[in-house]
Order: structure tokens, then sequence, then C-alpha cells
């Protein structure tokens, strides 16, 4: 009987200070199963269900709102916007669950300090994919290039199909699908040929020696404007630039618009070529005279020449 008695009291014992044992905010289990208590968690956790529906309403409503911004203006980039919105909806749920938190008794200053230590570690260990996301914020807020501009990027020659906050997507003159990261964009020389609406084409057309040059000159410049494509403003340049050994050289440059640059630059070569022609200009060519001296024959004449 005092076998069971004594099993009976360290049963007890042992019950007694589960209950006593303190499990939140410095309360035991007893002084929690009390109607007070229990009135107190549920309004806890009442306040903390309105807190967390209230966070993401507001951030879903911020987060579209700003979004909506780059759709209604044309001149605004959209992903510029889709970023800025990502951004105001993650910093209102990271406050929303620190107020959640607070709202149980949880202290949240160590937790603040153990989510610093683990974004610096994180940090570090993605310090290129950071540097990336850090350079497409860049490129987005101060657009040096946009969607559809012809540019040339780390020896990339092509055109901007998308900018994310990783990488740029550059369809190459062969129409290949180039991903170059956004690091390797911001941290180099970009040239954009979009970047202005207007282009100066240049060219340079050789005339022989004895050609009148006035009517060189005006076979070309009426040729070159004749031509819808080219401006007149700012003035056209057509000078003399070189005497070369078997020509007279030409230079001449012409604005255009900068979407016909490449084709306007071909055609012309060919419309200027075929208008000398007509006129009867001579297009000099290079050629070599070849004397023969003593007894050198035909054949030795033509094998010189040859080479």
């Amino acid at each position: 009987m005092e076998e069971v008695e004594a099993v009976a009291n360290g049963l007890w014992d042992q019950i007694n200070a589960v209950f006593t044992m303190e499990i939140y905010n410095g309360r035991s289990l007893a002084d929690l199963l009390t109607l007070e208590a229990l009135l107190s968690l549920l309004g806890s956790a009442l306040g903390a269900t309105l807190i967390l529906v209230l966070g993401f309403v507001v951030s879903g409503v911020l987060s579209r709102r700003i979004t909506r911004i780059g759709s209604m203006h044309a001149s605004l980039d959209d992903t510029l916007f889709v970023f800025f919105g990502n951004i105001v909806r993650y910093i209102i749920l990271g406050f929303t669950t620190l107020f959640v938190l607070n709202t149980f008794g949880v202290q949240t200053t160590s937790i603040i300090a153990v989510i610093g230590a683990a974004g610096l570690a994180i940090g570090l260990a993605l310090q290129g994919t950071l540097s990336n996301v850090a350079a497409g914020v860049m490129l987005i807020l101060f657009r040096p290039l946009k969607n559809g501009d012809f540019v040339q990027v780390n020896d990339v020659l092509g055109t901007v199909k998308e900018i994310t906050l990783n990488y740029t997507e550059i369809a190459d003159i062969g129409n290949v699908k180039v991903v170059v990261p956004n690091s390797e964009v911001w941290g180099k020389t970009i040239k954009n040929y979009s970047g202005y609406s207007t282009r100066r084409a240049e060219w340079e057309f050789g005339v022989g020696y004895g050609v009148n040059l006035a009517k060189a000159e005006e076979v070309i410049r009426d040729t070159i404007m004749s031509d819808p494509r080219s401006h007149s403003e700012p003035a056209p340049f057509i000078q003399v630039n070189n005497l070369n050994s078997s020509s007279v050289d030409f230079l001449v440059r012409v604005w255009c618009a900068a979407s016909d640059y490449f084709q306007y630059q071909a055609d012309m070569k060919r419309k200027v070529k075929e208008a000398l022609d007509a006129a009867g200009v001579d297009i000099p060519f290079p050629t070599r005279m070849v004397v023969m001296q003593g007894n050198g024959s035909v054949q030795d004449a033509e094998r010189l020449a040859a080479e």
C-alpha cells in the first residue's frame, strides 16, 4: 500500500511540475488554462488574424496600384514598376509578420538580429547574383537601352528583346538568342544605335583623275538627295577628301532616319555607282603597267602582269 502511495505521489509531482513549468511569456501551463488566459489568447489570435488579413490586402492593393502606373503611361518602363510593386509588397508583409509576433508577446528584437545575420550570409553567398540584380535595377532606372533598341553590348550586336533583374536578352543579327548577365551590360560600354532618331551615313566614292570633278560631285549629290530617305537638314557634306594613287576620293556624309540607316547606306552605294556609269564618269580601279626591257617575251609580260 505504501508503494502504491509513493508511486501516486511521484506521478502527481511530475504532473504538477509540467503544469507549473514556464512555457510561454513567463506563464506556466496552469496559468494558460485559466479562463482569463484563454480569453486573452483568443483575443491575440483574433488580433493577429485581423493584422494578417489587413497586411495581405494592403500589400496587394499597393502593389497593383504601383504596377499599374507603368502600364498607364507609355513613357514609363513596366519592368521598373513591377519591381517597385513587389518591393513594397514584401516590405509590408515583413512588418505584418513582426506585428503578428508582437501580438503574441514574442520579442522580435532577437529575430530581427537573426534575420540580419542570415541576410548578410546569404548576400555573401549570392554575391554574383546580387550584383546582376543591382545592375538590373540601374538599367531599369536609367534606361540606357530598352526593348526594341538595336545595340552593341559586350561584343554582341542585335536587338534587345527583354530586360529582367538578372539578365538582358538580345537577338543578334542572325536571330540567335543571346543572354547577357546584367553586370556585364551595366559594366561595359553600350552602343545604342536606336538612341537617337537620326544617324549620319558616310561613304567614300573614287573617280578618275581625268574626270570633271564638278560634274562628278553633281551626279553624286543629285543621286543621293533624290532619295526620300535623305535629309536636307543638317546639310549634306560632299567634298574631295583624298588624292589617292589612282583616284580622287569624294567623302559624302548625309543624315537619315536611324531606322533607315543600314538599308539606306547599302542602297546608295549601288545607286551612285550606276549613276556615275550612266553619266560616263570614270571609276578607276588599281592597274599596273609592266615595261619590258631587253629580250623579255610576251609570255613573260603576261606572267608578270598576273603576279
